[in-house]
């Protein structure tokens, strides 16, 4: 018998480790187990974050993980720096639901290593972002949707943009589409020197409105006030109700923008002028507790909770929301604040300094073999 090929391949038996290297005839191989072969080939092992139970921060394992060849319409892309934002604890704690186990994030910058079979509009070496779906972005390489991904500006650092294209079109969302912020108004951003409300608050400040922010300590107050903030509340020492109060002569503002929840939520009603906008985008502290409908007749009110994937689910609607962002950093209207880096590997680290409140500005996640 003549040996036309060596496989190293214990896929043959479905155990690893069980046998050793076989001699065979290629052409005797059946088809199913030629394709594992081609699979495996294809294939390479990375590092990543991945979480098997939901939980706490130690949930988040370090782990050997394949990623395969992009398929059609797909690219695959080394990421060179990863944003890390709370919508990653809310999956993480499984508040928001997906199939387990899975690899959390949902942005990140890096450099296209190859593309799928026919696609044009891509090519290797390309520097991109991506920000939403698919999840995955704790990873050193993941597979994306070529329509989801955005060419990056060379002027503008990785870092920067890793942090701030979730958290921007967030703003954007929120301040040109929810609630369209116009010179006059005085609108109340909780979270004022968190990622997502520092971008609000010198967005909203350019648009010529009143902004009113809350943080917890004097650091974050100092930050605020350089984020735009025309007022600023240490919610620990002083209650943010009266204060709005107080500088609106009991008007009231047009808009609240709150991603705390539980532990601002009536507050933030309360604050609201005549038909005035509660516009719910986080909950940090919990979920608010329910409220009748009936709350909003006095004033006349409007709730909403948007979802940014709602807001960027055509391909135009993400280039133009991505667009202004990118726009508005490059001209410095937008100053982005990453005052927090840290290898992949301790992402878990990460995760507890946010939910403790010890960060402020934006927090990247760099894979080690970056470092």
């Amino acid at each position: 018998m003549r040996v036309v090929g060596r496989l190293q391949s214990p896929v043959l038996c479905g155990h690893r480790k069980l046998l050793p290297p076989l001699l065979c005839r290629v052409s005797s191989i059946p088809r199913t187990v030629k394709a594992s072969a081609a699979a495996m080939a294809d294939t390479k092992v990375v590092k990543a974050v991945r979480i098997h139970e939901t939980g706490g921060p130690e949930v988040l394992k370090w782990e050997d993980v394949e990623v395969g060849e992009p398929k059609e319409g797909e690219v695959r892309v080394k990421n060179k720096a990863i944003g890390v934002n709370f919508i990653d604890v809310y999956f993480r704690t499984g508040l928001y639901k997906t199939d387990l186990p899975f690899i959390p994030g949902m942005e990140a910058v890096g450099v296209v290593t190859a593309v799928g079979p026919g696609l044009t509009g891509r090519k290797v070496g390309d520097v991109v972002a991506y920000c939403g779906n698919p999840l995955g972005s704790y990873s050193e390489e993941q597979i994306l949707p070529a329509r989801v991904v955005l060419p990056v500006p060379p002027s503008i650092d990785f870092k920067v943009v890793a942090s701030v294209m979730l958290k921007g079109m967030t703003a954007h969302v929120l301040l040109r589409r929810c609630f369209k912020v116009e010179p006059g108004h005085t609108i109340l951003v909780h979270a004022a020197a968190g990622g997502v409300g520092s971008l609000l608050c010198q967005w909203a400040n350019a648009l010529g409105a009143t902004v009113i922010g809350t943080v917890s300590n004097e650091e974050k107050a100092a930050q605020a006030e350089k984020n735009g903030c025309h007022h600023v509340v240490i919610y620990t020492k002083e209650d943010f109700v009266d204060v709005v109060n107080n500088v609106t002569s009991r008007k009231g503002v047009n808009v609240v923008y709150d991603s705390v929840g539980k532990d601002t939520f009536q507050g933030s009603l309360q604050c609201l002028a005549l038909r005035g906008y509660m516009v719910s985008f986080g909950q940090s502290s919990g979920r608010p507790d329910p409220i009748p409908i009936t709350d909003l007749v006095p004033k006349s009110l409007f709730l909403c909770r948007p979802s940014l994937m709602h807001y960027i689910e055509s391909r135009d609607e993400l280039l133009e929301s991505a667009g202004e962002v990118l726009s508005l950093v490059s001209s410095g209207v937008l100053k982005v604040r990453v005052n927090h880096v840290y290898p992949l590997s301790e992402a878990a680290r990460a995760h507890a300094d946010l939910e403790a409140r010890k960060t402020s500005g934006s927090i990247v996640l760099i894979p080690d073999s970056e470092l």
